[in-house]
């Protein structure tokens, strides 16, 4: 009876010792080839490349872990590799998956109390490539023998080194961090290959224990090292562990030649799209940028944005989001950030002018004192130098960004037509009504973006045609996308006017960054209190726009469109035209070329183009308030208040006369409705009355020359229950 128990327990014995044998030989799931799991894997970031295939930019879009790119061991300094196989794996070439002496080693630890898991590389691949044998808990024990099955089936399909490259890419070393090339990158800021002796021992520390304290990780490298803990070496690995592990990866890591177009357009993980972005432009544009905004040190300015279209196509070229380094909110992108747009919308003013046939190139505007009675108050506009040059021609008005002839402009064509205009070109970020901006629409008092203002005017390089950026190669738009915004005639005059450099004479002089050797059109702006200044403009082919400021919005110092903005424009526009012919625009039809001569001599006389049917040869300027006297204060329409707190005695409102010439108005009165008269050869004192008023300037005959109308009012002194009369 014993013999035959103990015949049943060995045959059984060795059945079972059989089965377990045999089933070392089949794996618990089917061994993949390593080119599937490389076509499998991701990198948890995403490039942006150039119109011919060349890297730009890296953009992390996978925030659940981080991954970078796939090396192989080649590619992974021997130093690293070195360590990692003295920390998890010393019989990595000697074994076929399974290290038995090192799992009899770990199965002795983990019964005597200690804790060893005798793992090798190939097992923890296995676990890798198939989460589920990576499961801890009460199976450890069955997760562990799948593995080793795994492992031994894999080593039977694959070398030595698939199985090394695809530990060092998929194993996890600490928080998000997966992959050798990511945890270099992050922690130690280079490449896998040029991790040296210390980085390389901390980094396979990691491995067994990857979210271990400081100091636990480093007395690990140099144990691994076998370094003393007061060595100088283990104290530099000390330090090293303190400052790249305490503070880990950057979290949205964002960086090369265009990262601002490449966050907006990247979103899968391992993306590589190709861009219409031209890499030599763009790290043309991104250097000049940076060297002139270096050169404004100590005028206080911060940023920059730069933008690139061509013309034909509406391809950004180039789009420099910010001036980097040298910004204090570098992750701003300034080609879609709203900012107040100064004098750049002047353009396309006159183009509806031109084109409704109000105005022509040649028309006299009267660039005089003005005060306009608005919704908001009163709008009194001020030349940038604060000085009137009385008649000039819209030619000169636009390119030398005179703002009070502008501002007259915009009241003869009417501010809700040049807000309809304005909202044709592409300017969503007018989102009031045209009442809420009213007159200083003129004078660019509305927020747009780089992006929009540059494709409008590529709209007038394109004779009026509008139509949307475009970005990637694949999302060319089609002809009938586009719409004409403006006729061909206002655009071609306009862009005549702005690449005239003897009519920005006026403001600029002749030697300026807006003076090409070519024909280019362009236009500058500064907006209130010098916080943003532009220069926007077009060759042929080319538009560029260029914006300098602050996107905290402190203003610059003694920095305008000429000094900040265009010195850039000009650089990068010179870039773009080397080797290129120069060209001669041609007029659409619909235009005539006369000659013009001001009958009072205030211009030259000179070639000029019309709208057909609007040409003349002599323009002989009309009586204006530039040639002959008017009243400046008060503003006409304007309101004015009586303060309670100060005695009536002590308030007075100045009445002031301008004479032609700049001569005092000998002779002339102001006379008020009430018979009132005082001499207007000297400004007046006159003691404010309550009520509505009206004021006429009149000359030694009693021949009236210019009226207007304001009213006083009296306020209510807090808690008296009383008010003045109107």
């Amino acid at each position: 009876m014993k013999r035959r128990i103990l015949l049943a327990l060995a045959g059984g014995t060795l059945v079972t010792a059989g089965a377990l044998t045999l089933s070392m030989f089949i794996a618990p799931y089917p061994v993949v080839p390593l080119d599937s799991v490389r076509a499998a894997w991701r990198a948890s970031d995403a490039w942006l490349l150039d119109r011919h295939g060349e890297p730009l930019s890296r953009v992390r879009v996978d925030h659940q872990r981080r991954r970078g790119d796939w090396i192989t061991p080649a590619e992974v300094s021997p130093a690293f590799v070195a360590a990692v196989l003295a920390a998890e794996d010393r019989r990595f070439h000697a074994h076929a998956g399974v290290d038995w002496p090192g799992m009899i080693g770990a199965f002795w630890q983990t019964l005597t109390g200690g804790r060893r898991g005798g793992s090798t590389l190939t097992m923890q691949v296995a676990a890798a490539v198939h989460p589920k044998l990576a499961r801890s808990g009460a199976r450890d024990v069955l997760q562990k023998w799948r593995q080793m099955r795994q492992a031994l089936a894999i080593e039977r399909s694959w070398r030595k080194d698939e199985v090394l490259e695809a530990w060092l890419n998929l194993t996890p070393f600490r928080g998000e961090l997966e992959g050798t090339d990511a945890a270099a990158r992050a922690l130690f800021g280079k490449r896998a290959a040029g991790l040296d002796r210390s980085e390389s021992a901390l980094l396979a520390s990691l491995v067994r224990a990857p979210n271990a304290c400081l100091v636990q990780v480093a007395r690990r490298a140099c144990a691994l090292l076998a370094l003393g803990v007061d060595s100088e070496e283990c104290l530099l690995i000390q330090s090293m562990a303190a400052q790249g592990l305490r503070h880990g990866p950057a979290r949205h890591a964002i960086g090369g030649d265009a990262p601002h177009l490449a966050r907006r357009l990247l979103s899968a993980p391992g993306q590589r799209l190709v861009s219409t972005l031209d890499a030599r432009v763009q790290r043309f544009a991104v250097e000049t940028l940076t060297r002139h905004l270096h050169e404004l040190n100590g005028r206080q300015v911060e940023d920059g944005a730069l933008l690139v279209l061509d013309n034909p196509t509406g391809e950004i070229i180039a789009w420099v989001g910010s001036s980097g380094g040298l910004s204090n909110a570098g992750e701003v992108d300034g080609v879609t950030a709203r900012r107040q747009a100064g004098s750049t919308l002047k353009p396309f003013l006159y183009a509806l002018a031109i084109e409704k046939q109000l105005l022509t190139a040649a028309s006299i505007l009267d660039d005089s004192p003005l005060a306009v009675t608005t919704p908001a108050g009163l709008y009194v506009p001020q030349n940038y130098d604060h000085s009137f040059r009385g008649s000039v021609s819209l030619r000169q008005s636009l390119a030398s960004s005179l703002n009070v002839p502008a501002v007259r402009t915009v009241t003869l064509v009417g501010h809700e037509a040049f807000y309809r205009q304005l909202k044709g070109l592409g300017f969503d970020t007018l989102d009031r009504d045209a009442h809420h901006y009213s007159y200083a629409l003129a004078l660019g008092g509305a927020d747009v973006t780089l992006l929009q203002l540059t494709n409008a005017y590529r709209t007038l390089a394109n004779g009026g045609w509008s139509g949307a950026v475009v970005t990637t190669p694949t999302a060319q738009t089609r002809d009938d996308e586009g719409e004409q915004v403006m006729t061909a005639q206002a655009a071609f005059i306009v862009g005549d006017i702005l690449a005239d450099p003897a009519a920005r004479a006026l403001t600029f002089g002749l030697a300026s960054p807006l003076a090409t050797r070519y024909a280019a059109s362009v236009k500058t702006g500064t907006s209130k209190d010098m916080r943003d200044n532009w220069a926007v403009g077009y060759s042929d082919r080319y538009t560029v726009g260029v914006w300098v400021g602050n996107f905290s919005g402190k203003p610059m110092h003694d920095v305008s469109g000429v000094t900040g903005a265009a010195p850039v424009w000009r650089e990068v526009m010179d870039f773009l035209q080397q080797g290129v012919e120069p060209a001669q625009r041609e007029p659409p039809e619909g235009l005539v070329r006369q000659r013009v001569v001001y009958a009072d001599g205030s211009e030259p006389a000179r070639e000029e183009w019309f709208v057909a049917g609007t040409e003349t040869a002599t323009v002989t300027p009309v009586g204006s308030m530039a040639g002959r006297p008017s009243i400046e204060s008060p503003a006409n329409g304007a309101i004015y208040a009586v303060d309670p707190d100060i005695p009536r005695d002590r308030q007075r409102l100045t009445l002031r006369a301008r004479a032609a010439a700049r001569t005092a108005a000998r002779g002339h009165w102001f006379e008020f409705d009430d018979g009132t008269r005082l001499r207007a050869d000297a400004p007046q004192l006159w003691p404010p009355t309550p009520g509505r008023h009206e004021m006429a300037l009149v000359d030694a005959q009693g021949t009236e020359i210019d009226r207007v109308r304001f009213e006083v009012r009296g306020l209510r002194r807090p808690g008296s229950g009383l008010a003045s009369s109107r």
